[in-house]
């Protein structure tokens, strides 16, 4: 297994660590529903050195990456963010990444763990006729997120020069941190919260998230694993991939249409044809589902009305926020009205849940 910067700081604190996306990775620290609550309250440090970055360059490097991503590379504003989708020609995801537009005309990427090297051999297989240059940056940079209402206060005290109140949300900027130039700073969040990620020069992540953890260390930030990070994005209504979007569901019926750009001037790209046909004629809808029985839907969780199965839970768990298990599931057009109530099959086992939109939780972005 691959193992990040971070991953004897991880041990020294006593996480719990497991295979994740071939990386040994910190599942949690203490309890996981506890670890929620301090991102929805306070903050926490998030290793996301996992995650693939990948740098394309050359004077192509928007055209190229419109060519073969779902959102509108050209049109994204120098120094924001916007999420996308690698699709193949049936509409159905290789993975979502994020975009990031620089200065310049250069574009950096963020793809899952899991999908890095197929990411990259995609994008590599499609330059032909392109000026451009695909560098992957994963074994480079270190990434390091800080997530919750007190982030931007325990991040300011590292920055300087930088007022984060100025940086918007999908936005990114070049600061000094901890004493080293130029790093890359965005605000994005997987969590629902106001949050910040770094890209830190890899033989200097550990010192910035020890810096972090000292400066918020006043304010209660805690280190959080992947099992609350999963919570948290379940509860703001983020898909995963492998869950939401994968190899048989396609963006248009996850409710991603904002990553999909259909506009004339962008011209062809890879999987375009085929989800204007899922657009114009979409089977199923991605939706949220709350129940207040004893047992927690799972991926694959069948879901029913009355003797019909109706659709299947996507992603499920426990909601400390809102105090329900809580799960997103697809289902077919005509059971997807909010207030409705269907069941979820659990072995035979019947449990009432109702329909709600998507996200569980959202909170007023500043």
């Amino acid at each position: 297994m691959k193992l990040t910067a971070l991953h004897d700081v991880h041990e020294r604190l006593g996480a719990k660590l497991i295979d994740f996306g071939g990386w040994h990775m910190p599942v949690q620290y203490g309890p996981i529903l506890d670890e929620v609550t301090t991102v929805r309250t306070k903050a926490g440090l998030f290793d996301l050195g996992h995650m693939g970055r990948v740098h394309v360059t050359g004077k192509d490097a928007v055209r190229y990456v419109d060519s073969i991503a779902t959102n509108f590379c050209a049109k994204i504003p120098t120094s924001a963010i916007r999420y996308s989708l690698f699709c193949r020609a049936d509409g159905n995801p290789i993975d979502d990444i994020l975009l990031y537009k620089e200065e310049g005309g250069s574009v950096f990427i963020v793809v899952n763990a899991s999908n890095t090297a197929a990411d990259l051999a995609w994008m590599r297989e499609h330059t032909k006729g392109f000026d451009v240059r695909v560098h992957d940056q994963t074994d480079e940079l270190g990434m390091i997120a800080i997530q919750g209402q007190v982030s931007r206060d325990v991040l300011q005290k590292l920055v300087e020069g930088y007022d984060l109140g100025q940086l918007g949300y999908y936005k990114f900027t070049f600061a000094t941190v901890c004493g080293i130039p130029n790093m890359r700073v965005s605000r994005t969040g997987y969590t629902g919260e106001l949050g910040y990620e770094l890209y830190v020069p890899q033989r200097e992540t550990a010192r910035v998230w020890n810096a972090l953890s000292e400066a918020g260390k006043s304010h209660g930030v805690a280190p959080i694993g992947l099992g609350a990070r999963d919570i948290l994005r379940l509860e703001a209504g983020m898909p995963l991939y492998g869950h939401e979007i994968d190899a048989t569901h396609n963006p248009i019926e996850a409710g991603l249409n904002f990553g999909v750009s259909f506009a004339p001037e962008k011209g062809d790209w890879i999987g375009r044809a085929a989800l204007e046909r899922i657009k114009a004629n979409p089977t199923q809808r991605l939706i949220g589902l709350t129940t207040d029985g004893p047992r927690v839907p799972r991926q694959g969780t069948p879901v029913f009305r009355g003797a019909e199965q109706v659709g299947a839970v996507a992603s499920g768990g426990v909601s400390p926020t809102i105090n329900k298990n809580i799960a997103s599931a697809f289902v077919k057009l005509g059971c997807d009205q909010p207030g409705l109530g269907l069941e979820i099959d659990f072995k035979g086992k019947r449990q009432a849940c109702t329909v709600q939109e998507l996200p569980f939780f959202s909170r007023t972005r500043k």
